[in-house]
Formats: structure tokens, sequence, C-alpha cells
């Protein structure tokens, strides 16, 4: 970046070789680019394997080489920018690098300073998939992306159900790069490198976190409309056969889309929160004429559901469906008044969450999207001037500085290599090399965020050896469906208090709070950061070291018309096409199906942030603010097709719950064990698939006739042995697993360990978890370290049990916490049950 003054960029004068190919490990490099790394790419000779304008993003920031490692020569020439370099990236399968003399372990070994990471599609140890072609879709396929996914297809019949958006590479790409900054701030304290790997199979396990969990005995109460009637069908034998206007009425009020005035759909998302849904049918004008009716407000929805005065109560998740349905027709109603432009400023406005249903292109040439930042303009070589997604996190001093990268630029092995040589290598003294301790251990985070994003960003953190304390208010604003099923995931290895940070003494007890952490961490918009007092200025009077990380629904790092708008995953999915390119119609908007599709990646950015701002202040000397939000992240899930160019073609990826795959090479194949397969090829494999028992004569075929004997041909023979064929074949393909049966397969009873050792795939059973029902999670497994440790996360304890001991710690005498108590300025606890009943 041509400037006079110095760069502020948080990793600046870091060195990275980017070996990636396809999304995730480019994806890697080109976030740390964002961030200020100097970056070379290496390609082989010919190009990239993956022929794509999303290549312009993906290589933005960055020096590209084309070496063939295959030769003397291209070795010397990768060794030689190795040596120069800080991180190595790669994203080959298990085994491929060192097979090309190119071994981490020994680089490591040579040098303990350098940081590796390898991105495979499955883990290194999973001996049955390791060796597979791991395409973005056979990894999706292997782990229970397309099958159940959601509600909606299961009921509607549409089982598997495709998905165009990366997530393993996108899931894979944010946990390598948080990963990756976690180990470089650690080695500012003992001078370590460290060897990283994260199979993208397990990073996608993770993305779907708060899919996988299973609750024995869940009580009847937090069962949604759809559950119920899947449940239903499938006692009494019936079709799974909803049309999309039946599956309408099955939805929350305030959880689904109404058609505006101009004809385009609108999304309100306003469950579980105690004054969203009230404000909305406030702003309406039906709030009272429904409580007139009979609508009540249960004031403690935390006690049993027997024990309520009533059998509804707004702001509780799900409604009863009597009233459910009440509600909607009244909202229906309303919505046909105005537009859905207008609907978005008062929703805005008035402080609650909606959005209209916008398209990819819209949403990339949103003026909000531009303002912000979240799209920038870069002038490509090839494309001439691109609009790209912006960084997917960013520090507040230096985010403005973020949103000029430089275009792509292919240069000769010389060049890439002074690019590398002229920035000083600068590296700490060793001063324990036997140190096997987490990338955070001694740090303190104090969490104040709720929902998922923000609360799982912390939960990842612990993982790593970061002691957290979890604050939340003495009093809750959302419902138990919301806190405590949620929080069995992403309150692990967090100590809980409840406590009115607002005032008197509980004010008082927070600024304890943040004097005690290094860094704090808070989902919310900027104004009410400010009135916590926890902007720059105010901050640095309570705890001047204390790095504040902010994450939110819209923001990017310039502000931006709608950047205090307050909103959830779903909210950006709407916002940003994910909506309707799953749905495939502005008639026919689905939310996607996985609860916190962006939420979780989001969380992921935040840690990165973290990691960025800790690395900047022990090498740098400068406390930094990190950000990052929900609509940054978006662009990274549709990097395929995120980007615009004045000669692009049509925006046609594929759309809708009709489509099963990309073309006649890829997608799903019925087969004789009356289930699917997931075909994944492109054309140049039809020599292979030619040579696959029962597909001989492929490659003559015409491509219009491929669907045809494709589908012919495996219905000769079961899903399994189709794999087995075709993988030996080297080519693409996977059963279209479920997420069920994944779990069961790789089920052990919780044992302390974190599951890095168990492949691709790794559950644990919680047999006494103190929710007192049996819990099933998906372990903490995806980051695999060779030198750091990764920990077991206990299971989530009861909201509050930690208020007194933690209250005690920070010097609060027994008489002084009793007081406390009395008064209701803190809390522990919000129920005698800890999952409501």
């Amino acid at each position: 970046m041509s400037s006079s003054k110095p760069s502020l960029l948080p990793l600046k004068g870091v060195k990275v070789v980017d070996f990636g190919q396809y999304i995730a490990g480019p994806a890697v490099a080109m976030i740390l680019g964002d961030l200020g790394a100097t970056v070379v790419h290496v390609d082989p000779p010919g190009g990239p394997m993956w022929q794509s304008p999303a290549n312009a993003t993906l290589m933005r920031n960055k020096l590209i080489v084309q070496i063939d490692l295959k030769t003397e020569a291209g070795l010397a020439q990768a060794l030689d920018l190795i040596a120069e370099s800080d991180i190595v990236i790669e994203g080959f399968r298990p085994g491929v690098m060192q097979r090309l003399s190119i071994d981490f372990t020994e680089l490591r070994r040579a040098r303990p300073e350098l940081i590796t990471l390898s991105i495979p599609g499955f883990a290194s140890d999973d001996e049955l998939r390791r060796e597979w072609r791991a395409y973005e879709s056979v990894i999706a396929a292997s782990s229970g992306v397309f099958t159940d996914m959601g509600l909606n297809r299961v009921l509607m019949g549409v089982n598997p159900s495709f998905s165009p958006l990366p997530l393993s590479s996108a899931y894979g790409t944010m946990m390598a790069a948080s990963a990756v900054v976690l180990a470089l701030q650690a080695r500012e304290r003992n001078g370590l490198g460290d060897q990283i790997e994260v199979p993208l199979a397990a990073a996608v396990m993770e993305g779907l976190t708060y899919n996988s969990i299973h609750i024995e005995g869940l009580p009847e109460r937090y069962k949604t409309q759809r559950e119920k009637e899947i449940e239903r069908r499938r006692v009494e034998g019936l079709p799974m056969n909803v049309s999309y206007d039946e599956l309408q009425e099955l939805l929350d009020p305030f959880y689904r889309s109404y058609r505006c005035k101009d004809g385009r759909m609108f999304y309100v998302v306003c469950p579980s929160h105690k004054n969203h849904a009230k404000r909305c049918l406030q702003v309406l004008g039906i709030y009272d004429e429904l409580v007139a009716e009979g609508l009540t407000e249960e004031e403690d929805t935390y006690k049993p559901y027997a024990e309520w005065a009533s059998p509804v109560s707004l702001g509780v998740y799900p409604l009863p469906k009597d009233w459910a349905d009440r509600i909607a027709v009244r909202m229906k109603e309303v919505f046909l008044t105005r537009t859905a432009k207008e609907w978005e400023r008062i929703f805005g406005k008035n402080k609650f969450p909606g959005a209209p249903q916008r398209w990819l292109q819209e949403w990339i040439n949103d003026d909000h999207a531009e303002t912000a930042g979240l799209m920038i303009e870069v002038e490509d070589p090839v494309y001439g001037t691109m609009v790209q997604p912006g960084p997917m996190c960013w520090l507040e001093e230096s985010g403005t500085e973020a949103l000029k990268p430089t275009p792509r630029r292919e240069v000769d092995f010389q060049t890439a290599f002074r690019a590398l040589s002229a920035v000083p290598t600068r590296t700490r003294r060793i001063t324990r090399p036997d140190d096997r301790s987490g990338w955070l251990e001694g740090v303190r985070v104090l969490d104040l965020c709720n929902v998922i994003a923000g609360p799982h960003s912390v939960s990842y953190l612990a993982r790593f050896g970061a002691e957290v304390i979890k604050v939340d208010p003495a009093k809750p604003f959302y419902d138990c469906w919301n806190t405590v099923i949620f929080g069995m995931t992403h309150m692990r290895g967090k100590r809980s208090v409840l406590a009115d940070i607002t005032a008197g003494t509980g004010r008082e007890a927070f600024e304890r709070m943040v004097a005690w952490a290094d860094v704090i961490v808070w989902n919310a918009p900027d104004r009410q950061v400010n009135a916590m007092g926890l902007d720059a200025e105010a901050l640095a009077k309570l705890n001047p070291e204390a790095i504040f990380c902010k994450l939110d629904c819209f923001s990017g790092p310039k502000p931006g018309p709608r950047s205090d708008y307050v909103g959830y995953d779903d909210l950006v999915q709407a916002a940003t096409g994910i909506m309707l390119r799953f749905g495939g119609s502005m008639d026919t908007p689905e939310e996607h199906a996985h609860v916190g599709t962006i939420d979780v990646m989001c969380g992921f950015g935040g840690a990165l942030g973290i990691a960025a701002a800790l690395y900047q202040k022990l090498r740098h000397g400068r406390i930094g603010r990190a950000r990052t939000s929900l609509s940054a992240l978006s662009g990274l899930a549709q990097i395929p097709y995120c980007y615009d160019y004045t000669r692009r073609g049509l925006f046609d990826e594929p759309s809708g719950p009709e489509v099963n795959g990309y073309d006649a090479l890829t997608r799903f194949y019925y087969t004789a064990s009356n289930n699917f397969l997931l075909l994944s090829a492109y054309e140049a494999d039809l020599d292979r698939l030619d040579t696959v028992p029962g597909l001989e004569g492929i490659a003559e075929v015409d491509p219009d006739d491929r669907n045809e004997f494709l589908a012919n041909a495996f219905m000769a023979a079961n899903a399994e042995d189709w794999v087995e064929r075709l993988q030996a074949a080297d080519v693409g393909a996977a059963l279209c697993d479920n997420i069920e049966s994944i779990r069961a397969y790789n089920l052990r009873d919780a044992d302390g360990l974190p599951g890095t050792d168990q492949g691709s795939y790794s559950f644990s059973a919680f047999q006494d978890h103190p929710s007192g029902h049996r819990v099933t999670q998906l372990d903490p497994y995806a980051v695999r370290s060779a030198r750091g440790t990764v920990r077991f996360l206990p299971e989530a304890e009861k909201y509050g049990s930690s208020t007194v001991a933690v209250l005690k710690d920070l010097g609060y005498e027994d008489q002084e916490v009793k007081d406390m108590l009395q008064e209701g300025l803190v809390s522990e606890s919000w129920s005698a049950e800890y999952l409501p009943s």
C-alpha cells in the first residue's frame, strides 16, 4: 500500500507463504494479508486449480508466483520462500506436501519459530477418508450438511437438499485463520511456533455444533410447530409433502417473512427477547387489540410451564399455534400497507430486528454495504474495477486502511523472494523449548455477549487456555430457549455471573471485572457500548491495557446508515441474499437450514480479531479494538459468487429447493440401497470415471445425456459400493450421511479429552450433565496443535452458579455479597431448574 504514513495494520511485518488452492487456504492467506501480512502465493505451472473470478478476491494483497514443486529447482525455490516466512499454509490431502519433500515437522525441527498450517478435507488420522478427493460437496455430504437440512426441507420432502454455500471452507477458513494468529501471539511470549491442522470436515461440524446437540427428554415447551408436525407424520406414517404455503403457517409470527406493499418480502426476527416482540406489535399498531383479546406476558417465563398463569407469553419462542396464527394474520395485513424499505427503516430506528429480502446482487451494490466497507472496490488486472467483500474482521484504528487492498499481482520467483526478504525477520528468544501451554494460557476474558456469535467466540478462546467470566443480567432479557439451550454449547468452559451492571453496586462490581480482564467481548451496537462506558476513551480510564472486541449485525470498518440496526443471523441471511438463493424466488424465501449458519462463522471472526489485537499489543505495544460483524462474514459464506464487475455474467448460482447439484457430474443420485450418493466430478475426471466398474462408456456420452446415463447406472448398486469404486478411481464421491448417524458412530462418554485425536468427527456424551438430562455434544476438536495444548471444555454450568465465587475473588466480603443478592443487584440463578420444564 502506498502511503507516507506508517501502517497500523496489526500483522505488519508478518510473512506468509500460501500453497493453498480452491477456497480455504487462499482465504486464510487473504485474511492475513488484509490484516497487514506480506503474502506470497504459490500456484502450480499453468495457474490455479480452481478457475474462478472469485480468485481475484482470494488473491488480493498477494504476489503470485508459479512453481513446479515436482522439480528439483522448483522445490529449492519453495524452500527458499519458506525459509523467509513466519507462516506457511497448505490445503492438500494429508501427506502430499511431505511426499513433495516439504515436511512441516522437519522444517519446524530446524526452525521451531515457524508456524505451519494444514487444511485437509478430512483429518490426517481419519483412516477411512484421509485419501479421498475431498471437494467441498464431498465434505458436506459426508458431514451431514445436505441431509435433514432444516425442518422446512424435511417437511417438504426435499431430503437430501443441496446448497452451494461453501460452508466447510468458510468455517475452516475462520477457524484456521484465528488459530494461526493465536499461535502467532503465543509466539510473542515464548518464541515458539506451532504445527496446526484444521480438517474441513471437523470445521464444518463445529459450524453446525448447535444443530448436532442432543438433549434427552427435552421438555415439550421447546418444540416448535414444525418439529411437532414432523413427529406426527412419522408416527402416523404420513409422507413429508408439505407445500411452501402450508409450511408458512407452521412458523412463529416473529420468525418469518411477510409480503409488503411493493411485493418484496420482509423478514421479521423478533422471538425470545423480552422487548423486541412487544415493541414490534406496538409499532405495527396491533399490540393493544391483541392484549384485549387475551395475549399475555408472563412475568417469569423461567418457571415451569405448568405454573404459568396463561398458556401464552409474548417474547417466548415458540408461541402456541392458536396465538401464532392469530398474530400472523394481523401482521400480514399491516405489512401490506408499506414498502419493505419503509419497514426496514421503521424497524431499525425503533431498535428491533427486521430486514427486506434482497438478492446477493442487490447486496453487493447496496448503499450501506458500500458506505460501511462491507463491499469494496479493487482494481483487478483481469476484471478491472471489481466489487469484492471487505475485510472479515478489523481493528478500529486500522479498519479504513484495510479497505484499500492491493490487487493480485503475478511475479517471477526473484520478485517474490525479494518481497519476503525485504521484511526483517524478528522473533522472540525461545525461553522454554518444551512449553506445551495453551496459546491463551493466563489471558482473562470478560464475556458480555448474548445469543450465539459473541458467546461462541469466547467459548472458542477457552479451549486454548483463556480464563472466562460470563456476565448476564440479574433478570433475563431472553427466554430460556435462547439462553439455556444455546448456552449448553457456548457456556462451556466459563464461569457464569448474573448481575445488574448498569448502576450502583452492580456497576462497581462490573468495573472491578473490567479491571480484571485482558479482553472484553460484547455483541452490541455502538450506542450500547458507549452508554456502558466501554468506548475507547472511557475504557482507558477503567483498564488502559484491556482489548475490547465488538461483534454486531451490520457494521463495517466505516459507519454506514444501518450500522446501529440490531439483528441476528437470520436477518443477515435475508439482507445479503442467502435466503432468496436457498428458497429460489422472492415468493419463497427460506432461512438457510442450520442454526447459527453465519453466527458461528462470525464467532470465529471475533476470535481472530482478538488474536490480532493481542499480537499487536505484544509486538507493537498498541492497544486495539477488534471488530467484526455478521454482515462481513456473509461475504465469505458466499465467496464463490460474491463479486461484481462491468462485464460479469448473470448471478445464476444454483438456487431453490429443486436443485440437486451443479450439473450431471456434481449432484445427488439415487442408488439401489434406497439412499443417495453425491457425485463430485469435473470434465477432467471423465477418463477416471470411464474406468469405474459400471460406468464404462461415460466418456463417450453426450453431455446432455449424462444425467440419464448416470441415474440408470447408479441404480445398479448400493451407495456404499459406489463410493468405494469412485474413490478408488480418485473421483470425488460420498454417501449423503446425516448428523444423527455421524453422532452415533463417533460417540464416547465424556472423558476429559478434547477429541483432537478422534479423526474427522468426535462427540461426547455427558451422562451426569448439570441439567439433569443426558446431553450429547460435539467436542472442541477441529483445531489440532502439535505444540500448544487444546483443552477439553467441561459442560456448561447453570447460569449464575459462579456469581458468589467471582464476587469474592474480586474482593467482596461475605456480607457485601449477601446485601447485593438481597437487593437484586446480583443473582445466583434465573430459575429453580437448570432447564425449566
